[in-house]
């Protein structure tokens, strides 16, 4: 296990200490939208690069987000509204004024306005991957959205729009309708429509025009070209998550309005409850109270900012410990890689070093060139110094010399500080950093590397890398590939195909094959290094047979790297390359390849790994994602590996999954997730990630995932329907892929605390079932899940507990004691694979459930959830809780009911007759025996 030392907690504390005192500042440097004084500040809007310039969308932009503030405000009860707002303006528009930028950028923007590239459709969307109260990635208009007044029709203003959109970023709630389910039986065998709340009214519509509700249904199915329309004059004020376009909706749910039998996203991600629930659950609730009086806050102020020349210092450790692990030579062949491939050209460069004491190893210099790129390699340190100490604090105060030599200020340069050093002194320099408006990208080698090193970048918004001491690891060039200039134009940015590495034996061989799809091709190199003196040899064959063989590669024999660059576009399809070791002794060899977009109008595949939470403590999992999509479109079915790699200890691999269950929330948005908890010892962890798609025809999604403002097709107005004009469609056509495509990803590193020594006790329960459905046929109930594992989503978990109820309440807080159902036959199966499980749930027939207050109802729905519990009796939390409705037929009485009424009516009425007949029977039978002995007297009296 990684030893931090008996000082490391004592500079721990200082450091949390000057963390303190600087709180007042980290609003406003890299700490993203912060809530103050019920106001929210540092709101970052970015344009894309790819947007033509138009003063209008930022004129929009204002009265969006101001008449938003004045909205949230009052649907919040006078709680929150926004601040403080900054634009960044793309730096392809022309220059008006507008302020430097310091830590933005387009990649840690909170909303994005760029196009579809080529699709039609303007949606607004928030990429949500987490869960219920979770916030989500980002917000995205398209300008024709921001641009277009006719589409307020169907959308309603763009104000209500945001408010509707930053509930599902910032919040975590989720939609309230559901175009794929727009009707449902509820409880009472009736036919609803799925909205919240249900006093929002309307009419039914048939193809021709209004049609009475019967004639919209089938049995049990709804006729294709019915819909429902809304009225436009509404006295319903919920809820916003459904409808914010009517007039009349002020408000979210909450727990009066809100409709808990719709068939809704929000009902089946937060467990039926309401919107509002959820919100006044969030941090921002709990820590801020409602504004006092009346009067309205004051409207938002905004900042327009823009990235000027890019400026970049490489800022790198070269005391003694570079020496060990040939750390210095992989720094030396990413650097080198980086400086010839990966930093953009018209980039101002610089280089400085640092020991215990800082230099400037070249000023800045501007790429023009490939020359340019070349000069910049020769003040790469070529070898170490003596001492051991380290100044971080040195090295970064000489790379904010070196960036403020062109504008005088650090404000939106970049710092790439690379270091194996431990440092107690890093505090100290924090004031300077926080106020330099600079980004610091953090890249730590081996264990040694001071504990506090990353939040430098956590606090300037830069990226965290960490590399461990293992000779065939890459994971230095995947660093400095992913440090890209965040521009978001993905047409300009370097794509990572490949990155692998193995220690080859002599006279073995590194071989292997990498795909050049047909959205990638431009600009591409293929990179080879090698750990002993002399090249080995290289043959790489492309798709057509042609070969290239080391001598047609640019080699640097101190670095140990040869490079190889396809001009033109390079041939899509299979390239297969092999690296022999022509060396006596064993070697790591190490093979890269790069590549840019070969069409402007159609974007490449690309893959963005990343972790939930970059600092954790043991047995807290990590929630690793990967975001794969073609623009904006996720790409499904790819074969999705994550690769972890310790401080010490051999990596372990991970297949990411898009099925919706476990870690991954949503299934089939593109986002690839699960858990990792294979710790093996305290401290750091990297991570890279491996996409691999096979040939098919049914590669991209085709539709935008997230949480949509919903478009209304048309109102109802004193009995008249007017429709707005058709949604358009953002959906794509199929396109084949011939030979699929690969990407590679570094996602950072990330620091684990707390693992115990020696074997992990069983603390790893099954993860929550969050895809829980109940479906009911005839007396039966259906249910449907993905089995969890033994240990969150990996392995087999023992057994299951399913409790149902009628009533929510009780399911909701009082778990152990609704209804248990038997599952004693139903043993689990491997985590992932679907579980079906069929029974008769007598809660029927046992007369009115009891509620928590005394009382009794009679009800028609039914609440069933589950848990999952392994062999150490470990539990998991309780699924989502899922509804089903006791009786099918709709709008009708029981079958079963009527005819037996109807035939105890018919034997009831047949028993009446009978027994009239039997009486009319009898009474005539008296008479006639009567009147027979009365003649007989007679007869008798006259004898």
């Amino acid at each position: 296990m990684t030893q931090r030392g008996i000082a490391g907690p004592v500079c721990d504390l200082k450091f949390v200490t000057l963390l303190v005192a600087l709180s007042s500042e980290l609003p406003f440097l890299g700490a993203g939208v912060q809530l103050q004084d019920n106001g929210y500040n540092g709101l970052l809007i970015a344009i894309n690069p790819q947007v033509p310039e138009n003063q209008n969308l930022i004129s929009n932009i204002k009265e969006m987000i101001t008449e938003a503030s004045f909205y949230l405000f009052n649907a919040t009860k006078r709680r929150v509204f926004f601040r403080d707002i900054k634009i960044l303006i793309p730096a392809t528009w022309k220059a008006n004024n507008y302020s430097k930028i310091k830590q933005e950028s387009y990649e840690k923007a909170n909303v994005i306005v760029t196009d579809w590239h080529g699709a039609h459709g303007d949606d607004p969307y928030t990429l949500q991957y987490r869960g219920c109260g979770k916030e989500g990635k980002y917000i995205h208009f398209t300008p024709n959205f921001l641009l277009n007044d006719n589409l307020t029709a169907g959308y309603g203003s763009r104000g209500r729009v945001f408010v509707h959109e930053w509930a599902h970023l910032r919040w975590g709630v989720f939609d309230e309708y559901n175009n794929d389910k727009p009707f449902y039986i509820n409880g009472r065998n009736q036919i609803k429509v799925t909205r919240c709340s249900s006093d929002i009214t309307g009419i039914f519509v048939c193809e021709k025009g209004p049609c009475p509700q019967e004639n919209c249904i089938i049995s049990k199915l709804f006729k294709e070209g019915c819909t429902f329309i809304y009225n436009s004059t509404q006295n319903a004020t919920a809820s916003i998550m459904f409808m914010q376009s009517l007039s009349s909706v002020v408000e979210f749910c909450n727990a009066s309005t809100h409709n808990q039998e719709a068939p809704n996203l929000q009902n089946r991600m937060c467990s039926l409850r309401s919107t509002w629930d959820v919100i006044t659950d969030s941090a921002d609730f709990h820590h801020s109270f409602p504004m006092n009086g009346t009067e309205l806050p004051p409207p938002p102020t905004f900042s327009l900012v823009q990235a000027g020349d890019r400026v970049v210092c490489l800022v790198l450790d070269v005391s003694s410990k570079m020496a060990e692990a040939d750390r210095l030579l992989q720094l030396q062949q990413a650097a080198e890689f980086y400086l010839m491939q990966i930093v953009e050209i018209h980039t101002f460069v610089g280089i400085a070093s640092f020991d215990s004491k800082g230099e400037i190893r070249a000023q800045l210099h501007q790429i023009n060139s490939n020359d340019d790129r070349k000069l910049l390699v020769s003040y790469l340190p070529t070898t170490v110094s003596a001492k051991t100490e380290v100044s971080i604090c040195s090295g970064l105060k000489k790379g904010f010399e070196v960036v403020e030599k062109l504008n005088g200020k650090a404000y939106g340069t970049v710092m790439v500080l690379v270091t194996s050093g431990d440092d107690k002194l890093i505090g100290n320099c924090l004031p300077t950093v926080l106020s330099s408006g600079a980004t610091i990208h953090s890249i730590a080698l081996g264990s040694s590397a001071a504990p506090n090193l990353e939040e430098l970048s956590r606090l300037t918004g830069g990226l965290k890398f960490f590399v461990p001491d293992i000779s065939n690891s890459n994971n230095m060039i995947d660093a400095f590939s992913r440090i890209s200039s965040g521009t978001g134009d993905v047409f300009q940015q370097r794509i990572q195909l490949e990155s692998t590495g193995e220690n080859v034996k002599p006279h073995h061989q590194l071989k292997n094959m990498v795909t050049v799809d047909n959205t990638v091709g431009n600009d591409t190199i293929f990179l080879v290094t090698w750990q002993t003196s002399g090249p080995p040899e290289i043959m790489l064959f492309d798709p057509d047979g042609r070969k290239y063989y080391t001598n047609n590669f640019i080699t640097n024999l101190t670095f140990r790297t040869a490079s190889l660059w396809i001009p033109g576009t390079a041939k899509p399809g299979h390239w297969t390359y092999t690296v022999n070791n022509t060396h006596h002794s064993l070697q790591a060899l190490k093979v890269a390849v790069t590549s840019r977009a070969s069409n402007l109008a159609v974007p490449p595949a690309t893959v963005e790994a990343f972790v939930e939470r970059d600092s954790l403590h043991f047995p807290q999992p990590v929630m690793i994602y990967a975001n794969v999509r073609q623009g904006f479109y996720p790409i499904l079915n790819a074969t999705v590996t994550a690769t972890v790699e310790p401080e010490t200890g051999d990596p372990v691999t991970l297949r990411l999954l898009d099925d919706g269950a476990g870690a991954d929330v949503i299934k089939n948005d593109g986002i690839y997730s699960r858990y990792f908890f294979s710790f093996a010892v305290n401290g750091r962890y990297s991570l890279k990630v491996h996409v691999n798609h096979s040939p098919s025809i049914s590669t991209l999604a085709h539709s935008i995932p997230g949480s949509h403002a919903m478009y209304v097709p048309g109102y109802t107005a004193n009995g008249n329907i007017q429709m707005n004009a058709p949604r358009k469609s953002v959906g794509r056509n199929e396109e084949e892929q011939k030979w699929g495509f690969s990407r590679v990803s570094s996602g950072g590193s990330f620091s684990v605390l707390g693992v115990p020594a020696g074997p992990h006790p069983d603390v790893f329960p099954p993860c929550k079932i969050i895809d829980l459905e109940a479906v009911n046929v005839e007396e039966e109930l259906t249910l449907s899940w993905t089995a969890p594992g033994e240990d969150f989503d990996q392995g087999q978990a023992t057994s299951y507990e399913i409790r149902m109820s009628k009533s929510l309440e009780n399911i909701q807080d009082d778990f152990n004691n609704a209804i248990l159902v038997n599952t004693s036959k139903r043993n689990p199966q491997q985590a992932g694979i679907r579980e079906i499980f069929t029974f008769s749930p007598q809660i029927s027939t046992n007369g009115p459930e009891h509620q928590p207050n005394g009382e009794t109802h009679e009800s028609h729905r039914i609440y069933v959830a589950i848990r999952a519990m392994d062999r150490n009796s470990l539990k998991s939390a309780i699924s989502n809780i899922a509804q089903a409705s006791l009786f099918t037929p709709p709008n009708s009485d029981p079958v079963p009911a009527r005819d037996y009424l109807i035939l105890k009516g018919v034997l009831t009425a047949m028993g009446l007759i009978g027994i009239i007949c039997l009486i009319i029977v009898v009474t005539h039978h008296t008479l006639n025996r009567k009147k027979r002995e009365d003649k007989k007297e007679n007869g008798t009296k006259l004898l």
